[in-house]
């Protein structure tokens, strides 16, 4: 049977073949933790005596706040360079920028390697036939130790782009188009292939954004098949020829998905959902505060040059602020050396260090309550780029917004900008961290309790814990700001009981890749959450935390919040103990019934 490209690339790693569901260990060829998740790697190699499997293999990014202007982002980099100078680790420090961008740049991944970080977007290694997956703090800890890491063999759909998009598409639009096709959790827990006329001619620069924007889907990771530019690029980044890597003509592919991205025009998605997409035609004129550009899905130099070729000569709209973040210092001193900052500065930019900016509470790009931004970025979840709107753009659409005040395209720029005042107050930022203290309780595998009933579809990481709350890293501390930033639910850590369940619907969990959303329920003892399906990500956090999570469709099923429920962890059966009712559940799978007895991944 013919093998896809996920299948050959897990296969080259764990030293045998594999099939859709399997459970293996796959080698890691690059080991990667960040600046806010940095931190908390060390505490778990420390806190378990564990060792580092090969220093030359693992590597610190601090790309989430470049320039150390949070006191606390500052100590927490500061631990990781303490313990990398103890472990002969690299650090790629404050001036580098973002660590997937890296990895590709310096050759630390090539078509065929397998990539982990803390962050959520390491699937963005896609773009160039590699496998990239975000994973927990207690995943790269491992990682760190063993030099691999369990992995549960996705099945591969064959995504087909149908079709030649008009002249004024880009690769966001593209981005954009497959997002509103698939939805937040069209392709959740699956790879996907990219296939389609004008996949060939895609550059480097427009498979990452397109590929970046998986984790919004959310897929495994969506794979584009290395065209000569891209094997050019990674053999150049490694100083040697790197190879193609390609499916088998006969592969064997889950499910068929086209896109039809014939005369595609701009798109945009509206605040809240990077899958609401519309025309911009249908939002245009809508006044905004301010512009990203930037974030690991456009802040390579080609996005930078479309930006700059619209704002040359131009003046950024009274009253809006334009921020621009280039992805690494790489793409900065490029754009320097071709006199695009200067185009930047002249418009009446921000231009700042190279970074995630914004999306990780990161030291630019985020909003203020009722503030009105387009953003270039990945991600538009309410909270996660400020307490404002974001909108989701391309740097084109983000640029001629940014000249005439109101959301528009390049081709409809107005002669006169929209002009307006604003006045909007800075959020704040609470928590302390302190040193996790780990409890331990029995391990039961029938469990009993209230049920909380919350029938909503792609609850993100940010409504679960917001990101205003990420430097705290007491569990003990975590409970109280539980669901904090959900809509209905925000008492939540106020109203739940010790040994309450949570029932819930499809893709809970979708989004960033942060422990905390997985702490905050073990801190406020819920034992079980149950769900129609989890993001990806999210999954592997709360197994690998000893949390239990149960796969199944309870949403329809009658229960009610209040009444009580008995799961058998072991054979899937879920009774409600009110009505007699049954249903059954996904059982615990071997290595996750194993994990939980243990206490967790690392205990």
């Amino acid at each position: 049977m013919g093998r896809t490209i996920i299948e050959k690339i897990i296969e080259a790693h764990c030293g045998h073949a594999v099939h859709p569901g399997d459970i293996v260990d796959v080698t890691i060829d690059a080991r990667v933790a960040r600046d806010f998740g940095g931190t908390n790697v060390v505490k778990n190699i420390q806190q378990h005596g564990l060792g580092i499997a090969d220093p030359l293999k693992t590597y610190f990014t601090f790309d989430c706040n470049p320039g150390g202007s949070d006191q606390k982002y500052a100590m927490n980099q500061h631990i990781c360079r303490m313990f990398a100078r103890e472990q002969g680790i690299s650090v790629y420090d404050i001036n580098s920028g973002i660590g997937t961008h890296i990895a590709i740049e310096q050759g630390l991944v090539v078509p065929g390697s397998t990539f982990v970080s803390t962050d959520s977007h390491a699937n963005i290694m896609g773009a160039i036939g590699a496998f990239g997956q975000g994973m927990g703090d207690q995943d790269i800890a491992a990682a760190w130790a063993h030099g691999s890491v369990w992995f549960k063999v996705p099945p591969t759909v064959k995504l087909i782009l149908k079709g030649m998009p008009g002249p004024s598409a880009t690769a966001k639009d593209i981005a954009l188009a497959i997002l509103q096709t698939t939805g937040a959790n069209g392709l959740l827990g699956v790879a996907a292939e990219v296939y389609g006329d004008i996949v060939d001619s895609l550059t480097l620069a427009e498979r990452i954004t397109i590929a970046s924007m998986n984790t919004e889907m959310g897929g495994i990771i969506l794979i584009f098949p290395p065209n000569r530019h891209v094997v050019e690029f990674c053999s150049q980044a490694r100083g040697h020829f790197v190879k193609f890597v390609h499916a088998d003509t006969n592969a064997q592919y889950s499910n068929e998905l086209v896109v039809d991205i014939t005369d595609l025009e701009p798109l945009i998605a509206r605040p809240g959902h990077p899958d609401d997409v519309v025309p911009v035609t249908d939002v245009a004129g809508t006044k905004v505060d301010s512009v990203f550009i930037g974030s690991c899905t456009n802040g390579r130099f080609e996005d930078m040059k479309a930006a700059a070729l619209i704002l040359e000569n131009q003046t950024v709209a009274p009253g809006v602020v334009l921020k621009i973040v280039p992805a690494t210092d790489t793409v900065w001193q490029q754009c320097l050396d071709e006199g695009i900052i200067h185009i930047f500065k002249q418009a009446g930019a921000l231009v700042g260090n190279a970074g995630c900016a914004g999306c990780a509470n990161g030291q630019i790009g985020q909003n203020g309550p009722g503030e009105v931004t387009i953003s270039t970025g990945n991600r538009n979840f309410s909270g996660k780029q400020g307490q404002g709107n974001v909108y989701l753009a391309s740097p084109e659409v983000a640029a001629a917004s940014a000249i005439a005040g109101v959301i528009t395209t390049m081709d409809n720029i107005p002669a006169t900008p929209a002009v307006f005042t604003s006045s909007l107050s800075a959020g704040k930022q609470t928590g302390v961290p302190t040193d996790t203290t780990s409890s331990t309780s029995e391990k039961p595998t029938q469990i009993t309790g209230r049920v909380w009933v919350i029938p909503q579809d792609n609850i993100d990481t940010d409504m679960i814990y917001h990101n205003r709350y990420l430097a705290i890293t007491d569990i003990a501390q975590m409970g109280q700001y539980t669901f904090d930033n959900l809509d209905g639910w925000k008492d939540f850590a106020k109203r739940a009981k010790p040994g309450d369940i949570i029932i819930t619907a499809k893709n809970f969990g979708a989004g960033s890749s942060r422990q905390q959303a997985v702490d905050c329920f073990k801190s406020l003892e819920i034992p079980l959450i149950i769900g129609q399906s989890f993001g990806a990500i999210y999954e592997r956090n709360a197994i690998n935390a000893g949390l239990p999570i149960m796969t199944a469709n309870l949403i329809q099923s009658g229960i009610q919040n209040g009444q009580t429920i008995q799961v058998d962890l072991i054979t899937g059966e879920i009774k409600n103990m009110d009505t007699g009712e049954t249903f059954q559940g996904q059982p615990f799978y071997d290595v996750q019934l194993m994990i939980y007895q243990r206490g967790g991944l690392l205990t």
